[in-house]
C-alpha cells in the first residue's frame, strides 16, 4: 500500500511537479558547480598549507550532508508552500523525521532541522577555512526557503550573506565596494525569485484544483439530469405501455364479472380480450427492457400501419376506433425515434379516451404537411376545459397529458387541446421534420 507521502505526491498537479522538479535539478547542479570550482581554486592557491586535509574533509562532509538531505527529504516542502500573502500555509498532520510523532503545524519535521542545522555549520566552519567556498550558498538559499517557515527562512538567508560578505572582504584584504553590495542583491534577487515562482505555483495548483473540482461538479450534475430525464422516460414509457394495458385488462374483467352470469359468451369474449392484451403488454415489457421499439412498430412496416393496428385494437363493441392517413410521407421515412413518440402519443391520447371520455367514436389522423408532420386524436365524448389540464403529473394517476406534452416537447413540436364540456375532445401533436435531401438529391425545376 502507498505510504500517505506517495498519494499526497500523486495528488499534486503534473505540472507543478515537473516545473519543481527542474528547479530543484537546476539548483542542485549549480550547487555542485560552485562546490567544485571553489575546491580546485583552493586546492590550487593554497595546496601545501597545513588546513588542506581538514578542508577537503569538509568539502566532502557537505557535499554527503547535501546528497543525504536531498534524497531523504520530502518532495513538497515541510510546511506548505508560500499562501497569496507571502505567508507559508500550515502543514496538514503527518508524520515527522520521528516514526509515530505528528509534524507540529508551520514547523518541519525535527530530522530536517537536525540536518539543515548540519549543513549550515559545516558549510560555515569550511568559509572560515576557506572564503572561497562562501558562494555555495547562493543554492543553499533554495534549501532554507524550502525547509523553513517563512520568518526563520528569512533569518538565515540574512545569515548566509552576512558570511558570504565577510568571506569576500577576506579574499579582498581591503573593504570592496563590490564586495558589500553584491552578496545582499544576489541574496534578495534569489529570494524573490524562489517566492515569486512559489506564489506562481501555489496559484496554479489553486487553480488547477479549482477546474478539477468545477469538472467534476459539471459530471455530477450531468450525472444527476440524465438520472432525472431517464426516469421521466420511464415514466411515459410505463404509463403508456402497461399502465394503460393494466387498465384495459381491469376494465374488462370488470365486465366480464358484470354480466358473467346472464352473458356467459360475452364474458368469456372480454376475458380474451384482457387475455390477449396480456400478451401483447408481455411483449412490450421485454421490448422495453432491451431498450427496443414499441411492439406494434416492430410488427409493422412503418408507422401508418402501426397506427392502423392500435386502432383496431382499441375498437370494441361500446367505441370505434378509425384511422385515417392523409398525405404520403417524403423520400425519406419519419426517423425512428419519431414514429416511436408519435406512437406512444396515440396509445396515451387513446387511454384518455377509454378511461374518461365516455366516446363512443375516436379517430386517429396522421397527416403529411411536407415541413412536419401531424397527429390528431379526435373523439365525440364528454369534452373538457383545456384550461384544467395539468402541466405535470400529480399523484398515481394524470401522467397522461403530461406524457403527451413532455413527447411533443422533446422533438421540438407543438400540442393543440381543443375541446369543450358536452363537446367532445380533439389533441394534434404536429412535428417539424428536418429537410434531409441535399441539393444534390433535389429534384430539377
Amino acid at each position: 500500500m502507498p505510504s500517505s507521502r506517495s498519494r499526497s505526491s500523486r495528488a499534486r498537479p503534473q505540472t507543478v511537479d515537473v516545473e519543481a522538479r527542474r528547479l530543484a535539478l537546476v539548483i542542485h547542479l549549480a550547487f555542485f558547480l560552485l562546490l567544485t570550482s571553489a575546491l580546485v581554486r583552493y586546492v590550487l592557491r593554497h595546496g601545501g598549507q597545513p588546513q588542506v586535509p581538514a578542508v577537503l574533509t569538509l568539502a566532502g562532509v557537505l557535499a554527503v550532508l547535501y546528497v543525504v538531505g536531498r534524497r531523504t527529504a520530502a518532495p513538497p516542502p515541510a510546511t506548505g508552500p508560500l499562501d497569496l500573502r507571502g505567508s507559508r500555509a500550515d502543514p496538514p498532520a503527518s508524520p515527522a523525521g520521528i516514526p509515530g510523532a505528528p509534524a507540529v503545524p508551520g514547523r518541519p519535521p525535527l530530522t530536517e532541522l537536525v540536518w539543515l542545522g548540519a549543513l549550515v555549520a559545516v558549510w560555515a566552519v569550511l568559509v572560515a577555512l576557506a572564503p572561497s567556498f562562501a558562494w555555495c550558498a547562493v543554492p543553499l538559499f533554495y534549501t532554507a526557503l524550502r525547509t523553513l517557515p517563512t520568518r526563520p527562512a528569512y533569518t538565515l538567508v540574512a545569515f548566509f550573506t552576512v558570511f558570504v560578505v565577510v568571506a569576500q572582504l577576506r579574499l579582498a584584504d581591503r573593504v570592496d565596494i563590490d564586495a558589500v553590495v553584491g552578496p545582499p542583491a544576489v541574496a534578495l534577487l534569489a529570494t524573490a525569485v524562489f517566492t515569486h515562482m512559489d506564489r506562481q505555483a501555489t496559484r496554479q495548483a489553486v487553480l488547477i484544483g479549482d477546474l478539477v473540482r468545477t469538472r467534476r461538479e459539471l459530471a455530477a450534475t450531468e450525472r444527476r439530469e440524465g438520472t432525472l430525464a431517464e426516469r421521466q422516460r420511464l415514466a411515459m414509457e410505463i404509463h403508456d405501455t402497461l399502465a394503460q394495458s393494466l387498465s384495459s385488462q381491469r376494465m374488462l374483467l370488470q365486465a366480464a364479472d358484470r354480466v358473467w352470469s346472464t352473458d356467459p359468451e360475452q364474458a368469456q369474449a372480454h376475458v380474451r380480450t384482457a387475455a390477449s392484451i396480456a400478451e401483447s403488454s408481455l411483449n412490450e415489457a421485454r421490448r422495453f427492457v432491451h431498450d427496443l421499439a414499441p411492439t406494434d412498430l416492430a410488427k409493422s412496416s412503418g408507422l401508418e400501419e402501426a397506427l392502423q393496428r392500435l386502432a383496431a385494437r382499441e375498437s370494441t363493441a361500446e367505441r370505434a376506433v378509425t384511422c385515417v392517413i392523409d398525405g404520403a410521407p417524403g423520400p425519406v421515412d419519419l426517423p425512428d425515434r419519431v414514429q416511436s413518440a408519435l406512437l406512444r402519443i396515440a396509445q396515451g391520447a387513446l387511454a384518455n379516451v377509454r378511461e374518461h371520455s365516455g366516446a363512443t367514436r375516436a379517430a386517429l389522423t396522421l397527416t403529411y404537411l411536407g415541413d412536419q408532420v401531424r397527429l390528431d386524436v379526435a373523439d365525440n365524448g364528454r369534452g373538457l376545459d383545456p384550461s384544467t389540464l395539468p402541466e405535470r403529473a400529480s399523484g398515481v394517476r394524470g401522467h397522461g397529458m403530461p406524457a403527451i406534452r413532455a413527447r411533443v416537447g422533446q422533438l421540438g413540436g407543438t400540442l393543440t387541446v381543443e375541446s369543450a364540456p358536452g363537446d367532445g375532445a380533439v389533441i394534434s401533436a404536429a412535428v417539424p421534420l428536418p429537410t434531409t435531401l441535399s441539393a444534390a438529391e433535389a429534384p430539377a425545376s
